[in-house]
């Protein structure tokens, strides 16, 4: 079986080095010998016997969004079956075009199974990011591919190298300001801000360039936000534009996000309308 690690070799959350790994070798079971065999489906599988893994949960389904400083703990559970039991599993997040030198590997220091039934177990972990120790590039944001383990009990194992992927992002920043306030009706705002997202390589907040941001407002008194305009950030993030002036309200950016940014929108900023 060709795992990079386990809970015993390595204890910590990222590797940012390639890890020699040495090639399956046949496998002892309860009939006697056994070799490993290679999925049609998915050629880099491995598998041994029906352990099976059903289902991979990484970060809840939501994106793992990561600023400058801050760590996190990314929870992740595997479900597996196998008809000897599940004795214990694993999963690693990585960044790359190839598993045997990915560009970052994301790894939990442990995992704990609990038994759903004779043949059902599932597994949690928790996997720590640094960004300031270990996201070292901006390019390792974006899909990054998720390795499942199984092991059953009587020796049966199965590995997916690329069981499904997951998003890993730079978390972003937006602001408005709108003005002048108070300000009589029928005049002209000007309403700014700054669609900003972590720098992972200088540990600071960097203007976003070239970006679609929508402008909304929400009148004052209702709870809903609709769409003035678009306006594209400048090459260092800024945005400014003018709009008149009609009833009291809140003015804020929203932007949608990209695939390695996420989705932000700014406070919104009230102008009293006279």
């Amino acid at each position: 079986m060709r795992i990079r690690a386990t809970g015993a070799a390595i204890v910590g959350a990222l590797v940012l080095t390639a890890l020699a790994v040495p090639a399956a070798q046949a496998e002892e079971g309860p009939a006697g010998p056994r070799k490993t065999t290679f999925s049609a489906k998915a050629p880099a599988d491995e598998v041994l016997g029906d352990t099976k893994i059903t289902k991979v949960v990484v970060n809840n389904n939501k994106d793992i969004v990561l600023g400058t400083t801050a760590p996190k703990t990314v929870p992740v559970t595997l479900t597996a079956t196998d008809a000897a039991g599940i004795q214990d599993a694993w999963v690693e997040l990585w960044h790359g075009d190839d598993w045997d030198s990915p560009d970052a590997l994301a790894v939990p220091n442990e995992s704990v199974c609990k038994v759903v039934n004779a043949t059902t177990s599932t597994c949690t972990m928790n996997i720590t990011i640094d960004p300031q120790l270990d996201l070292d590039k901006n390019t390792l944001a974006g899909t990054w591919k998720v390795t499942a383990y199984a092991w059953g009990k009587d020796g049966d194992f199965v590995e997916k190298d690329t069981y499904k992927t997951h998003r890993v992002q730079r978390a972003s920043k937006l602001t408005v300001n709108a003005g002048p306030e108070p300000v009589t009706k029928g005049r002209k705002i000007t309403v700014t801000g700054k669609l900003s997202r972590a720098n992972w390589e200088t540990s600071t907040y960097k203007g976003y360039a070239d970006q679609p941001v929508k402008l909304q407002f929400r009148k004052a008194g209702t709870s809903t936000y609709s769409t003035v305009k678009t306006v594209r950030t400048n090459s260092t993030g800024n945005l400014s534009t003018t709009v008149t002036a009609s009833k009291d309200g809140y003015w804020r950016w929203s932007f949608a996000g990209t695939t390695t940014t996420p989705a932000v929108h700014a406070t919104g900023d009230y102008v009293d309308v006279r």
